[in-house]
């Protein structure tokens, strides 16, 4: 599996070669298995994360009323009862219901860092990481970014964009917004499940840099 990518322009026009450095990737012909347990556990963390955990119903002790011993307790025929709060009522409590809760899961740095290298080698040797020079817009119109997209044959395909910094990149965030197939992201947020989760992914030159330093 070759180390090297094409850099493009926003024109498709190959501008020069791009080197990934010794150790970032994973040899997947002699290693095939190193990695894909730790990115089983960095996409099940990053989706528990997500959860909410506001889940909640109430206790006997929660719910309203209940205050009066519903009946009396003999002569009705019926079985006894002291509260209208009971699970075993309609209206009443919860046994052992949802709670309030964090799903959250740890992840080692060492473990992170290996999901991402396993993660992005096996993207590569798919074949589904373009690289750029750099995106520059005359101004914040989608079109701009259409045509680009357009032009590295990647206008049919989910695309995640990674650029080094959003601060200073005001046109392309605007001209990004509204595209349902594009997702744009810091170099510095790039998780396992968007590397997997999109059909292709786009850096810029200098937002690679910056991801491949997460990994080395």
């Amino acid at each position: 599996m070759s180390n090297t990518l094409d850099i493009l322009d926003c024109k498709g026009t190959r501008v020069g070669e791009y080197v990934i450095p010794e150790g970032v990737m994973i040899e997947l012909n002699n290693e095939p298995e190193k990695g894909l347990q730790a990115v089983h556990d960095t996409v099940v963390a990053y989706l528990a994360g997500l959860r909410a955990g506001t889940a909640c119903t109430k206790t006997r002790g929660e719910v309203s009323g209940g205050g009066a011993k519903p009946f009396r307790q003999k002569g009705t025929g019926r079985a006894r009862s002291g509260s209208s709060r009971s699970p075993v009522w309609v209206g009443g409590g919860t046994i052992f219901g949802p709670r309030p809760r964090s799903f959250a899961k740890k992840v080692n740095k060492k473990v992170l860092r290996l999901a991402l290298r396993r993660a992005f080698t096996e993207r590569i040797a798919d074949g589904d990481v373009v690289v750029v020079d750099q995106v520059q817009l005359p101004d914040h119109k989608t079109k701009n970014v259409v045509s680009i997209l357009k032009n590295l044959n990647l206008a049919d395909s989910t695309v995640m964009m990674s650029l080094p910094a959003l601060e200073d990149q005001a046109a392309v965030v605007c001209a990004t917004g509204n595209l349902p197939n594009l997702v744009l992201r810091k170099s510095d947020n790039v998780n396992v499940y968007e590397l997997l989760r999109f059909g292709k992914l786009l850096f810029t030159k200098d937002g690679l840099d910056a991801f491949i330093q997460r990994l080395a």
